[in-house]
């Protein structure tokens, strides 16, 4: 099978390289300056050119407070552009994997989100992203994958940013208010190629990376495995702050676990678990 990956950079760009190549499966990742998905033109031509037979969206602009300032850029990256990967999959048959967020949904409710409850996103990127959804449904194949929080090894993320803070800081506020599941990007990349392999329906499927936490709860076990690696180190004092006392420029919602129930009963065991990846990574991390 041949994969294309847009988004190279990105840290669900490169985990999806380091994946497919412990597959048989042929890959070629293009980053930003190799591909600009916002350009119809290229994104036809790369296509054409490689003829995949799936290709994953992983470009996005994933900057949430940012993106209310600049909503129109938001929108030709996160939206406009996935219709014309879209088009250019129709055009060589290929499948469509478009990676969604939890964003898209307004966090009013207590029970983890079903792919079928309504959308109300709160900011320019959440609406953005769920404009994206609506251009990847014009490929004649396709999967919308929603997932939240990501992290991982690569790029800038929560964890990379709890381990930056970590030196030099008595104490760190963080967000105890906002509930999600966080999700290791690497998980979420082996589940995506599993999916396009599996030829599943085309339609929404949510991943879950483990367990509902706060932002506050990840950042304690992000410290406490931290703390058992470098024990020397002196770690803040870590205190729960709300939403509204952390004043984000964009709004965010109070509670995105997402049920991925229709996500295993096509891939068993493809539930994630964040805690068992911060283990993974943060040797290497913490170096």
């Amino acid at each position: 099978m041949k994969i294309l990956v847009t988004g190279a950079d990105g840290q669900l760009g490169r985990c999806l390289q380091d994946r497919l190549r412990m597959t048989a499966h042929d890959g070629l990742a293009l980053n930003r300056s190799q591909l600009d998905i916002t350009d119809r033109q290229a994104v036809e031509a790369a296509v054409v050119r490689f003829r995949p037979d799936v290709i994953v969206n992983a470009a996005a602009y994933t900057a949430v407070d940012r993106a209310e300032s600049e909503p129109g850029v938001v929108r030709r990256v996160n939206a406009e552009a996935v219709g014309y990967l879209a088009e250019a999959a129709n055009k060589v048959g290929a499948l469509l994997v478009q990676v969604s967020t939890d964003y898209v949904f307004d966090g009013r409710t207590t029970r983890p989100y079903r792919e079928s409850d309504p959308v109300n996103p709160l900011n320019v990127y959440g609406a953005s992203k769920l404009a994206g959804e609506q251009y990847a449904a014009g490929a004649n194949r396709y999967f919308i994958v929603r997932a939240a929080w990501l992290f991982s090894e690569y790029g800038n993320n929560f964890l990379k940013s709890m381990l930056k803070l970590a030196d030099g800081r008595e104490t760190l506020q963080v967000v105890a208010d906002q509930i999600g599941t966080p999700t290791y990007a690497g998980d979420l990349a082996v589940s995506i190629i599993r999916l396009a392999e599996a030829e599943a329906t085309s339609g929404i499927y949510h991943y879950s990376g483990g367990r509902a936490c706060s932002w506050f709860e990840f950042s304690q076990a992000i410290f406490t495995c931290l703390g058992k690696l470098r024990p020397e180190w002196r770690l803040p004092r870590v205190l729960p702050v709300t939403a509204a006392e952390y004043s984000s420029v964009a709004s965010r919602p109070a509670y995105t676990v997402l049920d991925d129930a229709k996500l295993r009963a096509c891939l068993p065991r493809a539930t994630g678990d964040w805690g068992l990846a911060i283990e993974s990574v943060m040797p290497v991390l913490a170096e």
